[in-house]
């Protein structure tokens, strides 16, 4: 297999980069020198059977044993050779003593290293060091893999001895199954998990300080936890990625996706995931480890559950049940389970996300946080939500500890947020949990479910920029004590920017293992060209996509000609780019069209925009980008159009740009064509032939089931984005150096905008209007009629015979409802506001003069131009304008905006009160000033 495009060597280190995802399986020399350390497996290392014979010297002192079989299928997996050593038994050092002493906290000196060059299978049981004896340091190196093939697969670390397991948000240790390696069919209970021992406390230990050695669950005899020492330690897990564990022993007798047991406060634990796990993801057996930053996604029992009276802290805990509605319970099951009935666990916790999902059988269902039995807990900034079927957000159990503990401060929730179908469930004669939950000291919060959108909540459990989430928390470094960090949001993450779990979890661009899928690194479904720049595996996308495609992080894709996604309603497929990933066309010809019933999943990250842009600008900098370099991206759906047939048949129109058969329209208004977010494309639009163009994005009968948020159009040959009917609602819209109209509608459009920012070309290029508003079809009676609310239109002086630069233009049978606008430019810029009334259509001045239902409405709204309002017929316009709420007419720019800043002021519109897509604000414009700056760090072109 040629690779010589991915895997580069040098004399000194080999490094092995395998295609797919920050977070894929990375191969590398090893970096820690084991020449001075004897490594002894202490058991047999699977010679026998289908792990191969030992296929190394005796002077091999690499740990385990090298197993031939395993080597060779997983070098053929991912496309490399690689070896496979095979670890069992108990991994000791030769000194036979352990480096700890009684009531000391080390880590001991003997070190066993899992390189990064190796892949590592686990065989049976495999322990690092005795019980408080020939103790090791187990030393894994980032990106190291490790697997297990069976339930009977695990590893546990051992009383006295480590795990230092320090991944990288670039090259995270993943603990995973040998499907997952293989690039087979995957899920829960494949292989064990990860057991951790510590000398911490335990309820069920001796009270009198005497020996305490108490069995963990779930593994083999001997297993043994527990002692006095809170602030033991028993290493370091820093991005670990553990998928596809738990395994039941025996009945109640299972493995975790990872157990600590008697864990103490000297081991870090930060950034740590388990996935889909058959058992819990992470349970606390005593102990006082503090963990942050852990994602536990599609676990199949309960994601966190503590009891033996743990008293750790927990900060950042984001769990999310399987997305397709699989087996799950608890978010958090907390018990004391064991004790003299006055030590209970106690541990504290906060920022926490719990999304539920519809699981529900006889035996369990999908719940938030269940407490039971000897454990009180302090937690603050939790949000506890999910689907319609989700069951309980909050459970007490009926334990009379539990239920005193809600009474006298043992057990208390602040700054929470639920919001479920059921809130709460208890009993007759306990405390009643909604008014307790309500009347917390601390501004707990519960949301009516039907209300739920009111949170600012995105799909992937971050917190939308305007969400009233950010502020509701308090900060818990000074309400609980200083291990946890300040901050002020409710839940486990707050804004897409801010996202922690991005580039090494599982499922957040990272946590995947990296089986090459074609011998290039281009994903199936792509073809490999020469490489763009020189260096940067290029991809070629063409024809019809008509099997799901995912255009990885990693390499550039090409654009040959047009592109469909899926057949019109058949031979549906969802295009989905990866966060960071660049595609581009060379050409007019070449455009992306996304056909009715196909979805695009373009999901970036402030940090990590997806680009559509041009090969110049690829190769040459940005600088190199201009208007019609290549063709645009074009989305059709199944929602209505005014040019549709009014009763009911089916529609099929053809959008404008494209080839015969691109086709759109319906009677869907919810129809979802995907998502947007932090999506820019530039560099686009082309005149197929006169009246015929691509614009940046064409929105052809979209519904509002499509997500578009932080969107830019940079430097269109045509129209920014242009609106033929549908329903799709946007907000966070940009739209900078666009030639034509930044924002065209037509055929009866009635989506909603919020936040649009236009800004002309800085150098008086071409431009024409900000807006331009149609009917364009229909019977006369059905119009468009959108809701636009705090847009900025800045535009230039570029003047021609055929256009100039310009704010509002609404023509023929078309309304708008537009609130808390700021318009404004130069000295040279052309009117801020017109609506065409000199071509005898009477339908556009009745719903300006109210003669005509809904009326058309602009407020609170400010004109700042030379020609503030163009009159073209008999109807005064300006003062309709004036007599408007909150309007108010001014010539000069530098009164209004500071950049693309807001300093008008203006009262704004609550368009909240007209519809609950929008915002509240407290101000008119796009951007309210450096602050709540939400163009910053993704877009381009504003500072030009």
């Amino acid at each position: 297999m040629e690779l010589t495009s991915l895997f580069k060597a040098s004399a000194v280190a080999a490094a092995l980069a395998l295609a797919g995802c920050g977070g894929d399986i990375n191969i590398s020399e090893g970096d820690i020198d084991n020449s001075v350390t004897n490594n002894n497996t202490g058991g047999d290392s699977g010679s026998g059977g289908d792990t191969g014979g030992d296929s190394g010297s005796g002077t091999d002192s690499a740990p385990g044993t090298s197993s031939d079989f395993l080597s060779g299928q997983v070098s053929d997996a991912l496309g490399q050779d690689v070896e496979v050593r095979v670890l069992s038994g108990r991994l000791t050092a030769d000194s036979g003593t352990s480096s700890k002493s009684a009531g000391v906290t080390a880590v001991p000196d003997n070190t066993i290293t899992l390189t990064n060059d190796t892949v590592w299978a686990l065989e049976g049981p495999v322990f690092v060091g005795n019980d408080k004896a020939d103790s090791v340091n187990l030393v894994i190196e980032p990106g190291t893999i490790i697997f297990g093939r069976t339930g009977a697969d695990y590893m546990v670390v051992s009383r006295d001895s480590a795990i230092t397991a320090e991944g990288t948000a670039e090259n995270p240790i993943i603990m995973t199954s040998y499907n997952d390696v293989l690039g087979d069919e995957v899920g829960a209970g494949q292989w064990g998990g990860l057991v951790i021992l510590g000398n911490a406390p335990s309820t069920k230990c001796p009270q009198d300080g005497s020996d305490c050695a108490l069995q963990v669950e779930g593994a083999e005899e001997g297993a043994v936890f527990g002692g006095t020492d809170t602030e033991d330690t028993s290493g370091t897990l820093k991005y670990v990625v553990v998928k596809y564990a738990g395994f039941e022993i025996a009945p109640d007798n299972e493995l975790n996706g990872i157990t600590f047991g008697g864990v103490g406060a000297g081991t870090t634990v930060d950034y740590v995931q388990v996935h889909s796990n058959a058992d819990d993801g992470v349970e606390f057996f005593g102990g006082n480890v503090n963990a942050k930053h852990l994602v536990l996604t599609a676990n199949r029992d309960d994601s966190v559950d503590w009891d033996n009276g743990y008293q750790g802290k927990l900060q950042y805990v984001y769990v999310e049940h399987a997305k397709n509605n699989g087996e799950g319970n608890r978010g958090i099951e907390g018990d004391g389970d064991g004790g003299d009935g006055t030590n209970f666990s106690n541990p504290m916790v906060s920022n926490l996300t719990i999304i539920g999902n519809d699981y529900d059988t006889a035996d369990k269902d999908s719940e938030g946080v269940l407490l039971r039995d000897q454990t009180g807990a302090q937690i603050m900034n939790m949000l506890i939500t999910g689907s319609a079927g989700m069951g309980e957000c909050l459970e007490m159990d009926t334990d009379e500890t539990v239920q005193a503990n809600l009474t006298d401060g043992g057990l208390t929730i602040s700054n929470s947020v639920i919001s479920c179908n059921e809130p709460f469930k208890f009993e007759d004669g306990n405390v009643d949990l909604n008014d307790w939950f309500v009347n917390q000291q601390d501004n707990n919060q519960l949301i009516a479910y039907e209300n739920r959108a009111n949170l600012g909540l995105n799909q992937d459990g971050t917190l939308t920029s305007e969400s009233s989430l950010l502020e509701a928390g308090g900060d818990p470094a000074q309400m609980m004590d200083n291990f946890f960090e300040s901050n002020t949001f409710v839940g486990a993450v707050s804004t897409s920017g801010n996202d922690w779990r991005q580039g090494w979890a599982f499922g957040f661009g990272g946590g995947e293992v990296g089986v090459v899928e074609s011998a290039s690194g281009c994903p199936e479904g792509t073809t490999t060209i020469t490489s763009v720049d020189g260096s940067t595996t290029t991809c070629q996308v063409s024809g019809k996509i008509t099997a799901d495609l995912t255009l990885t992080e990693g390499n550039l894709y090409a654009i040959s000609g047009a592109v469909f996604v899926g057949g019109d309603n058949t031979d549906s497929a969802t295009l989905t780019v990866e966060p960071g990933v660049t595609v581009f066309g060379e050409s007019g010809n070449d455009y992306l069209v996304v056909s009715r019933g196909s979805k695009l999943e373009a999901n970036g990250m402030a940090d990590k925009p997806i680009t559509f842009t041009s090969r110049q600008h690829v190769v040459s900098g940005l600088a190199a980008g201009e208007a019609g370099q290549w063709g645009g991206m074009i989305l059709l759906g199944n929602a209505p159009s005014t040019k549709c047939p009014q009763d009911g048949s089916a529609c099929s129109l053809q959008v404008e740009g494209a080839q015969e058969g691109a086709v759109f329209g319906g009677t869907d208004t919810e129809d979802n064509s995907g998502t947007l977010r932090y999506v820019r494309v530039m560099h686009g639009g082309f005149e197929i032939a006169p009246d015929n163009e691509l614009n940046g994005i064409t929105f052809g009968g979209v519904g509002s089931g499509t997500t578009v948020e932080y969107l830019q159009v940079h430097k269109n040959a045509d129209d920014g984005v242009e609106f033929f009917g549908g329903n799709v609602q946007a907000k966070y819209l940009v739209l900078t150096g666009i030639r034509d109209d930044s924002v065209d509608w037509d055929n009866g459009f009635k989506g909603k905008m919020q936040y649009v920012l236009v800004k002309h070309d800085a150098n008086d290029g071409e431009a024409n209007r900000g807006i331009e508003g149609d009917g364009d079809g229909g019977d006369g009676t059905d119009f468009s009629n959108p809701i636009v609310a705090n847009m900025t239109i800045i535009g230039n002086a570029y003047d021609s015979a055929d256009k100039d630069s310009e704010g509002v233009l609404l023509r023929d049978q078309t309304n708008a409802q537009l609130y808390n606008f700021v318009v404004t430019g130069p000295a040279g810029m052309g009117e801020c506001f017109e609506a065409d009334l000199s071509d005898g259509d009477t339908t556009l001045e009745q719903n300006m003069d109210g003669t005509r239902s809904p009326q058309m409405v602009f407020q609170n709204s400010v004109l700042a131009c030379s020609e503030t309002i163009k009159n073209s017929g008999d109807f005064d316009q300006q003062a309709w304008f004036t007599g408007q709420e909150g309007n108010s007419l001014l010539t000069e720019s530098d009164a209004v905006v500071n950049g693309i800043y807001t300093t008008d002021s203006t009262t704004p519109a609550d368009v909240n009160a007209v519809d609950s897509f929008f915002d509240t604000v407290d101000f008119i414009g796009a951007v309210k000033d450096a602050d709540n700056d939400w163009t910053a760090d993704w877009t381009v072109g504003l500072q030009d």
